[in-house]
């Protein structure tokens, strides 16, 4: 039998630092007969800290734990072997800070499905985290459905937090938990850095990767609107002539995931422009198929184009 014919098996995922406060909300999580009703659960340990769990306080007696020393015992094979041992229902999974999410993902069996990610962070600690090992806190936020951000006090800068969860992820759901256990709900609005009902959308060179973000996520809104940018070309001799492609390349959180993320475009005159070429467009986006995605993505038609100097950052960033 294989993997595809298996039974599906929830997995629910909590990511954060050494002693961020992992532990206590998974053991809290557990205790909760609203998630924990009976069914069958593995965990697993991939880090152990000052906190220990404490089973007599589950809900019910079905809790089986694993330690995980080792990022190399994260296979498929090793996994559901762990599973089957225990005869889990579900994996509930307390995951390394130091080692990659993507790493967890690829060692996943095929029938282990992430039902949710959860950041659980020192928010007295969080910014520091960021502030030296950027790959790692972005790795985390990028890939969680939801942030607690615990230990907070009205001394830290919310908005910096609330910022830094945004620029991984617009769609996650953040709260704030106090040292007494109150919980307030992060309900800031994120305005786009420009007007996108205006009659030329104009994204500045410092709002580019907000920009790409939105239009990834919900391209449709874009539809009709005219936007006028900085990028730069690139295109090759499989392209139409008057195709090409337009974009900046974007550094999400550090220099090894520096990417180019780019729009088709469609000129009259593209067969000119070489790659690397840095142009300054106006053009109105219409929902199209375009090979550059493969399916139906937005295309710039373009009204205007100007050659133009490289910025004197010509990497766009989140922060």
């Amino acid at each position: 039998m294989s993997n595809r014919d298996l039974k599906e098996v929830p997995v629910y995922l909590f990511c954060g630092f050494l002693d961020g406060g992992k532990t206590k909300f998974i053991q809290e999580t557990l205790e909760d007969r609203r998630f924990n009703a009976g069914e069958r659960t593995l965990l697993l340990v991939c880090e152990e800290g000052e906190e220990e769990y404490e089973p007599s306080r589950f809900a019910r007696k079905n809790v089986f734990k694993t330690i995980i020393d080792d990022p190399d015992e994260l296979t498929p094979q090793n996994l559901e072997q762990l599973r089957i041992k225990c005869d889990a229902e579900r994996v509930v999974i307390e995951y390394n800070g130091m080692w990659m999410v993507q790493d967890l993902f690829m060692a996943l069996p095929d029938h282990w499905l992430v039902y949710q990610t959860l950041l659980i962070a020192d928010a007295t600690t969080f910014l520091v985290y960021n502030a030296n090992m950027r790959n790692l806190t972005y790795d985390k936020l990028a890939c969680a459905d939801f942030v607690v951000f615990n230990r907070y006090n009205d001394s830290i800068d919310k908005m910096e937090l609330h910022k830094l969860a945004r620029a991984a992820s617009r769609g996650v759901d953040i709260a704030y938990e106090y040292p007494g256990g109150n919980t307030v709900y992060d309900d800031i609005e994120d305005p786009l850095p420009f007007d996108i009902d205006a009659p030329i959308v104009k994204i500045d060179d410092k709002d580019y990767a907000y920009f790409y973000q939105d239009i990834a996520e919900d391209a449709s809104k874009y539809s009709g609107k005219t936007l006028e940018f900085t990028g730069v070309v690139d295109r090759d001799d499989e392209m139409r002539k008057d195709a090409f492609a337009i974009g900046r390349h974007v550094m999400t959180c550090c220099v090894e995931d520096i990417r180019y993320m780019a729009l088709a475009a469609k000129w009259e005159n593209a067969f000119q422009l070489k790659p690397n070429d840095w142009v300054h467009i106006v053009g109105t986006i219409e929902m199209r198929f375009s090979r550059l995605y493969g399916r139906k993505g937005p295309v710039l038609n373009i009204e205007k184009l100007e050659r133009a100097e490289e910025p004197a950052d010509p990497v766009a960033t989140f922060y």
